[in-house]
């Protein structure tokens, strides 16, 4: 088993809907956030490693067929290199709209540095350099919509269309179907990790 489909989008832009949606088109396990919460002792030292400069990507998505949302989005260059088959994916929103979401879920979470649970200590440090990696360290809302929109606008000029869909969740299976070569379900496609969840997901890290 390989990594087959990637997505290059930030946090808060429909991620833990796109692992559904991928797992329910047969693309699963998908690595997510979540993976890395509920297997922090593995997890956490390997993006660590990562971030110092030596990956291990086959270990990390060592079970994985897909992988979104951070920390995956942060190395998309790389990852398009080391496996140059994969598809790729931007999830996307407005920019106004995700910077509204990560400021009240992600960001509200990782810059209180003062409320880190302790068990969520070594997770969180890791989180936090991702994040940098990813915004370079923006803070102020100009920033952060301005590191997203080039963020976005890298990602569209790195691959061939043939290999990057851009997608948001409203868009639905369609478009998402037609670019994996795969039929459309007929179910709705999933709607979930809404502000509410996000901090129900985040307990979960105080049990790492």
């Amino acid at each position: 088993m390989t990594v087959s489909v990637i997505s290059a989008g930030f946090g808060r832009t429909g991620t833990l809907s796109l692992k559904l949606a991928l797992e329910q088109l047969g693309f699963g396990p998908c690595h997510h956030m979540m993976e890395v919460i509920e297997h922090g002792g593995t997890q956490v030292p390997l993006w660590n490693d990562a971030v110092d400069g030596k990956p291990d990507f086959e270990t990390i998505y060592a079970g994985y067929r897909s992988a979104v949302d951070w920390p995956t989005a942060a190395f998309w260059r790389e990852l398009a290199a080391h496996y140059p088959g994969a598809k790729f994916i931007l999830s996307s929103r407005s920019p106004q709209s995700w910077y509204d979401s990560i400021s009240e879920t992600i960001l509200a979470s990782v810059w209180a540095r003062d409320k880190w649970p302790p068990p969520a200590v070594e997770w969180l440090t890791m989180v936090s350099k991702v994040l940098d990696r990813s915004l370079g360290g923006a803070r102020e809302k100009d920033d952060l919509i301005a590191v997203f929109k080039a963020h976005e606008a890298e990602v569209k000029a790195a691959f061939p269309p043939e290999r990057l869909l851009v997608h948001q969740a409203k868009d639905g299976w369609e478009p998402l179907c037609a670019h994996l070569g795969v039929p459309v379900p007929d179910t709705p496609y999933p709607r979930t990790n809404s502000k509410e969840e996000f901090f129900q997901n985040m307990k979960k890290a105080d049990d790492m």
